[in-house]
């Protein structure tokens, strides 16, 4: 009798300590996921979130999170067509003229030769916050302090395409950490959302509006959160 009371009391402990176990996010019904636009399509493939959308599209958890480290692979297809995705991380439900939309904070997935993958874009508001972009840049007051410097070679190199790619985002308050693959890309203090949903993004086929091509299908696995 005694072992299975030390055991309860060592649980309540860690869990007034703030130590949470890691919880999947994907099973094959996406339970813990909603869509809340009129587009895209989301189905879970041999243990795989697998997307495809006509237009720019992010499908979302049900939940809320604030504090957490989130964990996921991302392989991108390997096409001709433009191809681009994303995880956006505390995100804002939001009413337009256009139905719902999620903006907030988003880790971007950059296949192209600019080479952005692991930097830090804000959605549909202040757009490329980490690197700076000659015209797509909009920091505020809420976005305090770039702890990295100058986008580096090094951090452009760190996404391997064609590859499952580690994605990392650790969020503890203000303070805000992307890693590619185990390398920090991203370090940022930023006090715009507090908390919010995270959503798996796919920019949007030509191919599959017009034949309903998948061949652009963007791929998750291994995804994961441990709240903080």
């Amino acid at each position: 009798m005694k072992y299975p009371s030390f055991f309860c009391l060592f649980t309540a402990l860690l869990m007034l300590n703030g130590c949470t176990s890691t919880q999947p996010l994907l099973d094959e019904s996406l339970s813990n996921f909603n869509n809340v636009y009129e587009d895209g399509e989301a189905t879970f493939v041999d243990g795989e979130l697998q997307l495809i959308s006509e237009n720019n599209w992010f499908f979302s958890t049900k939940k809320v999170y604030d504090d957490f480290v989130l964990e996921a692979e991302v392989k991108m297809p390997d096409t001709s067509e433009y191809s681009n995705s994303g995880i956006i991380f505390r995100g804002q439900i939001v009413d337009t003229d256009k139905g719902k939309q999620i903006v907030g904070y988003q880790v971007d997935i950059d296949p192209s030769d600019r080479k952005w993958t692991g930097g830090f874009f804000d959605q549909a508001r202040r757009k490329w916050l980490y690197p700076s972009h000659p015209t797509r840049s909009h920091p505020d007051e809420d976005f305090v302090t770039n702890y990295l410097g100058e986008w580096s070679k090094e951090q452009g190199e760190a996404y391997s395409h064609l590859t499952w790619n580690k994605v990392k985002i650790m969020c503890k308050g203000s303070d805000i950490k992307i890693f590619i693959n185990d390398l920090l890309t991203t370090h940022v203090k930023d006090t715009k959302d507090r908390k919010g949903v995270i959503a798996f993004q796919h920019h949007g086929s030509k191919a599959y509006k017009e034949e309903r091509d998948k061949s652009n299908i963007v791929r998750f696995r291994n995804i994961t959160i441990t709240p903080m």
